[in-house]
C-alpha cells in the first residue's frame, strides 16, 4: 500500500489520479513529480516498488502539502480577518469572497435559506 504525505493512496487508480488525493497536489504537479522521480505515470498504485515510492517521495520534497499547506491557507485567512480587511470581513461573515453576487445564488457560503415568515394583513 502506498502510503505518501500521509494519504492513503487508492490501489486501483492511475498514480497520476492517486497522487491528485494528496491536498496541495493536482494533475500537473502530479505528472511534475512523476517526471522528476522517473516513474510511469500510467501504472497503478498498487503495482508501484518501493524504490519508485521513495523516489516520488523524494520528487515531493519542494511542495508544500497536506497539514502545513492547511496551516498557511487558516492563517492568511485569520490575518485577513484581524486586520479587517474587506475579505476578511467576508470571510468573517460567511459571504461569497471575490465579488460574486448574493441577491441570488451564493448558497454555497450562506447555507441553506432562512425561511421569513410573511406579515398577514
Amino acid at each position: 500500500m502506498a502510503r505518501i504525505a500521509g494519504v492513503d493512496l487508492p490501489k486501483e487508480k492511475r498514480v497520476e489520479i492517486g497522487l491528485t488525493y494528496i491536498y496541495g497536489i493536482g494533475r500537473t504537479s502530479s505528472n511534475k513529480i512523476l517526471k522528476a522521480a522517473d516513474v510511469n505515470p500510467d501504472i497503478r498504485v498498487k503495482d508501484l516498488t518501493d524504490d519508485q515510492v521513495q523516489s516520488i517521495r523524494k520528487a515531493m520534497d519542494g511542495y508544500k502539502v497536506e497539514g502545513d499547506l492547511r496551516r498557511e491557507v487558516a492563517l492568511n485567512i485569520k490575518r485577513l480577518t484581524e486586520i479587517g480587511c474587506f475579505r476578511g470581513m467576508r470571510h468573517k461573515r460567511g459571504l461569497p469572497v471575490r465579488g460574486q453576487r448574493t441577491k441570488t445564488n451564493a448558497r454555497t457560503r450562506k447555507g441553506p435559506r432562512k425561511v421569513v415568515s410573511r406579515k398577514s394583513k
